[in-house]
């Protein structure tokens, strides 16, 4: 290999063009799926106040919102929804007439060409805040699996196109998937969240979803923030009882995951940019503490580099606004 002074590694970086024409990794609007927080009533936009940008929205300025992210390029959505009332058993989030439902079938109307992915989970719609049934204090895993394939039935009735289980419940892809073929839904894919760790930067999130556990945490059931080699089991599990894309939740503190992920599966592998690691760039930018955009792209190349094929990030729209963008 050529030394200083034959060699100055800086002649490919001198401009803009020239770092473009050498650069390894690129974040495309392709790759990007915009969180969307539906909540019941008409002509509803309340701003997320730890979440400058996202707002909970009602069905019809969701649909705005999904037509407007089809418009920029972005090919998916990631719905969650806020019920009119909560139970023990998180019985909106699997109703005919529930709020992601009546979503579902508003965004299919209004952007037809748009891939809609659906959460699947109780904890948004439990009165106790749990993602399952509690049984003595605790989630009981294997009477929670029935309502999460419920859940995920309804949403694909609906016309979800991608059912994504984020509860953490040992073996709900099994019984999913299971689910969805026995009911003629063999073509609705499902993206796991496969290595869900029980992370302090999902604050903001239980904000925008009002969803925090009335007591306790979700340590229980969401993985150990040390552990690497237990994510591989996790998403290996999933692989084999049918997931079709596989999640890493959070991105940034865990990128390695993601790296490792991809390099022992070559599954589709997705990245959640939380609300926490989106929140904390929001807040220093709004100091002044550093460029926003800047940091959002490096933010966003960083999770590619990483290895994700896909991304779920609350910058979508501004991505996708300035996605000319060359240096």
């Amino acid at each position: 290999m050529p030394k200083f002074p034959a060699l100055r590694m800086r002649r490919l970086r001198r401009t803009a063009a020239m770092r473009r024409l050498v650069r390894e990794t690129r974040v495309s609007v392709d790759d990007l799926i915009l969180p969307l927080f539906v909540v019941p009533g008409s002509g509803v936009r309340r701003p997320v106040a730890s979440m400058p940008g996202v707002a909970q929205t009602s069905v019809d300025e969701a649909a705005r919102d999904a037509a407007e992210a089809a418009e920029l390029g972005i090919p998916a959505v990631l719905l969650f929804g806020i019920p009119e009332s909560k139970d023990e058993a998180g019985s909106e989030g699997y109703a005919e007439d529930g709020i992601v439902q009546r979503a579902v079938a508003a965004i299919k109307e209004a952007a037809p060409g748009l891939v809609v992915i659906t959460d699947v989970c109780l904890c948004e719609y439990t009165s106790h805040g749990h993602c399952g049934v509690l049984r003595d204090g605790t989630v009981d895993n294997d009477a929670t699996l029935e309502l999460l394939a419920r859940q995920a039935l309804s949403h694909a009735a609906a016309g979800a196109d991608v059912v994504a289980p984020s509860d953490m419940m040992d073996g709900r892809v099994g019984v999913i998937r299971g689910a969805l073929d026995a009911e003629g839904f063999a073509d609705v894919a499902i993206l796991s969240y496969a290595a869900k760790f029980a992370s302090a930067f999902y604050g903001p999130f239980r904000e925008a979803a009002e969803s925090a556990p009335q007591f306790g945490d979700r340590r229980g059931y969401q993985m150990d923030p040390a552990n690497g080699l237990e994510a591989l089991r996790e998403v290996q599990l999933d692989i084999e009882e049918g997931a079709d894309i596989v999640m890493v939740k959070p991105a940034l503190a865990y990128l390695d995951v993601v790296r490792r992920v991809k390099d022992a599966t070559g599954y589709p592998v997705c990245a959640y940019h939380v609300s926490g690691e989106y929140a904390a760039v929001k807040a220093a930018a709004a100091q002044g503490w550093l460029d926003e955009d800047r940091a959002m792209r490096e933010v966003l190349t960083s999770i590619k580099r990483a290895g994700a094929d896909l991304i779920v990030t609350y910058w979508a729209r501004e991505f996708a606004r300035g996605a000319t963008s060359s240096d």
